[in-house]
């Protein structure tokens, strides 16, 4: 009885800090779309690095997904492998952001400065705010990792690895989201 409690009070302090990332995220975005009636608006593409980060984000949920179902299988060799996978993913992932930052310097895209304009602005802000909790993502699934490794899941204690995963689909669908807000309103 005392797990069950303690299984349904982190999920529920997950799922609040969600929402809450959700709502920021959604503030964001609005303000993005108000600020586009904006006389001094610069629409521009997205840089190419972003498309192939976001095919690294969906892989990576992937492989997350399945990490979990071999676990529940008895599985913890597969297990661990599909772990590190998932995090070598979640690294590619961030590399791509960069990239694509650096695109957007290349194409003379600052975030502030005598350059900079409002909507690039706004993606280097919403687009780094997402990679924060990318790193957080990354820093859940090396503990996952690492507890997986040392033998701490089993198929019947696996509290930790289902938090970590629900967060890390958390993330790659806050950024799907972002890409296609991104992709449709310039």
């Amino acid at each position: 009885m005392e797990q069950i409690k303690k299984e349904k009070t982190f999920k529920q302090m997950l799922w609040i800090s969600m929402i809450s990332m959700t709502m920021m995220f959604a503030g964001l975005t609005s303000a993005y779309v108000v600020s586009r009636a904006r006389e001094d608006w610069v629409s521009f593409d997205l840089p190419s690095a972003f498309y192939i980060s976001t095919l690294f984000i969906i892989a990576s949920s992937l492989s997350f997904y399945i990490a979990k179902r071999t676990l529940l299988a008895g599985d913890q060799g597969k297990t661990t492998s599909l772990l590190a996978l998932t995090l070598l993913l979640g690294l590619g992932f961030v590399f791509y952001q960069f990239n694509g930052f650096n695109q957007l310097i290349e194409a003379g895209l600052y975030t502030t400065g005598k350059q900079s304009n409002v909507a690039s602005s706004f993606l280097y802000v919403i687009t780094g705010a997402h990679l924060l909790h990318i790193f957080a993502g990354l820093i859940v699934l090396v503990r996952v990792l690492y507890r997986n490794m040392t033998g701490k899941y089993s198929v019947s204690s696996h509290l930790g690895f289902s938090l970590g995963s629900i967060f890390w689909h958390f993330v790659d669908a806050l950024w799907i989201y972002l890409f296609i807000f991104f992709y449709f309103i310039r």
